[in-house]
């Protein structure tokens, strides 16, 4: 979709707030390789689109997801404990990012508050953010503190550091609403960078203005965001990036 004469472009955010996979880092090809492993490790089929299903979607729903797709409810514990080894493994052997994540980030940084929001676990952002050289970035890295299928939350995860907030996995508004807190701004003045339908729609409950970034096949999926481009290494997306949001300070 063209950029040109965009009001997005005309719109200066007070911070942004990332999504990690599919959007700083290149981890959703692991996240399917992980899936194909899980299932194979239990003699299973992939059910036909269930990649397309599975994309942006929290891993311990994913693991339900593959057990019910496969007639197997009983496996749900066991396939998200593989899904969740498997992926990291793969995170461990080769982090990639996505294309321009990197200067767009570097653009960004110290102008203003950057902070990442992911369904991810907090240790698969961390160590994929920290072997790509991004983490010191981000002032706050938000994931969800209650796990689907946990309602007692014995598997819950810290949100950041020492924030107790119960923070519910996308596509709830959840992680970019305490994201754009943290910043210290309203969320109607934070921009959400993603590249799920699911986490546009958490952004967009949230109150965030939504930049969608990768391939779509659809228009109206594109338009369920303010503005959608191809990547992150678009030359108008960085231009606005220097041109409208203000330098650090001297």
């Amino acid at each position: 979709m063209s950029t040109t004469a965009h009001p997005l472009l005309d719109w200066s955010p007070e911070a942004v707030v990332f999504d990690c996979d599919g959007t700083l880092m290149d981890s959703e090809r692991h996240w399917q390789d992980a899936r194909n492993r899980a299932f194979r490790e239990f003699g299973l089929q992939p059910p036909q689109g269930f990649a397309d299903r599975a994309k942006g979607v929290h891993y311990a729903d994913c693991g339900r997801m593959m057990a019910e797709e496969t007639h197997k409810p009983d496996l749900a514990p066991d396939l998200t404990k593989a899904l969740l080894h498997h992926f990291l493994a793969l995170v461990a052997e080769e982090p990639l990012t996505m294309p321009g994540a990197v200067e767009f980030v570097r653009t960004l940084s110290g102008r203003l508050p950057l902070a990442v929001a992911s369904n991810c676990p907090l240790e698969v952002v961390e160590e994929s953010l920290g072997r790509a050289g991004l983490r010191r970035h981000f002032r706050h890295v938000v994931v969800p503190s209650e796990v689907p299928g946990d309602p007692d939350g014995t598997a819950a995860r810290p949100v950041t550091g020492a924030d107790a907030q119960v923070v519910r996995p996308k596509p709830w508004p959840d992680v970019y609403a305490t994201a754009a807190r943290l910043c210290g701004v309203p969320p109607e003045a934070a921009l959400a960078v993603e590249d799920s339908l699911t986490g546009v729609e958490s952004a967009r409950r949230a109150g965030l203005r939504v930049l969608g970034v990768g391939p779509l096949t659809d228009e109206a999926d594109a338009r369920q965001a303010d503005l959608w481009v191809s990547a992150l290494h678009s030359e108008q997306i960085l231009t606005w990036a220097r041109d409208r949001v203000p330098p650090p300070a001297p």
